[in-house]
């Protein structure tokens, strides 16, 4: 059964590149993700179809309206209803968020594999921000890619996206890849290296020519740890 996505934003044509090529791509075409589009501008009622406005209290900028983006969460949960889907949680990138981590990455996951929701709702936010009164009523889940600012949600929606998708059993053409990439055990990944054997004076580390496999093993776990230790010590402490 297919992971929905249900997506607001009001550029659904920035993903179409990444929904229809690589990972995502594969994960499409084989029924193991459906990513579903809503636009707020087509729940408007003006000619003008208008979805943003100046903040009250003034300031620079302009900001979300509430009545758009609660029109798209009222038809995506009809949309839902009428083909028996559980609604899951909803879920908006925003600078206030918590950070996005694999861990977060697999707790979504886990959702989907022990049957508690096959479905998420991403909000993409734009402008200056969204009205609260939105996100107080029907945001669950707030994340961010990182301290700075970015013109949209769409970027970490993606981003979401696509460590999930990896995640999926089956996408990748070996599961174990995905088993192996960084932060999978709050280690940092080894070093990879392919052909030739010498590049530019440098040479592959002779245990990886060895063909023995538990010491390729035990060497590729001691290099994790020391890069782990030396660039992201902060990981060993989770």
């Amino acid at each position: 059964m297919a992971t929905r996505f249900d997506i607001i934003t009001l550029f659904p044509d920035f993903f179409e590149p990444w929904r229809t090529t690589g990972v995502c791509g594969r994960a499409v075409s084989r029924g193991a993700l459906d990513l579903v589009f809503w636009n707020p501008r087509q729940f408007t009622s003006d000619v003008h179809q208008t979805v943003d406005d100046r903040p009250y209290g003034g300031g620079p900028g302009m900001v979300m309206l509430a009545q758009p983006l609660a029109d798209c969460m009222a038809a995506i949960s009809s949309d839902l209803l009428s083909k028996g889907i559980q609604k899951g949680p909803t879920i908006l990138f925003s600078p206030a968020g918590q950070s996005l981590t694999q861990s977060l990455v697999e707790n979504c996951l886990a959702q989907t594999s022990q049957g508690q929701t096959g479905q998420f709702t991403l909000v993409c936010g734009r402008y200056e921000g969204i009205d609260q009164r939105f996100i107080d009523r029907y945001v669950q889940v707030e994340i961010s890619l990182g301290d700075f600012v970015l013109s949209g949600g769409e970027i970490p929606a993606m981003t979401l996206l696509d460590a999930f998708t990896r995640r999926i059993p089956g996408v990748l053409g070996d599961d174990a890849s995905s088993q192996q990439d960084s932060f999978m055990a709050n280690l940092l990944d080894h070093p990879h290296y392919t052909r030739p054997e010498v590049f530019e004076g440098q040479a592959v580390p002779p245990v990886l020519l060895s063909g023995h496999h538990g010491k390729i093993a035990d060497w590729r776990k001691e290099v994790a740890l020391a890069l782990t230790k030396s660039k992201r010590p902060d990981l060993l402490k989770k």
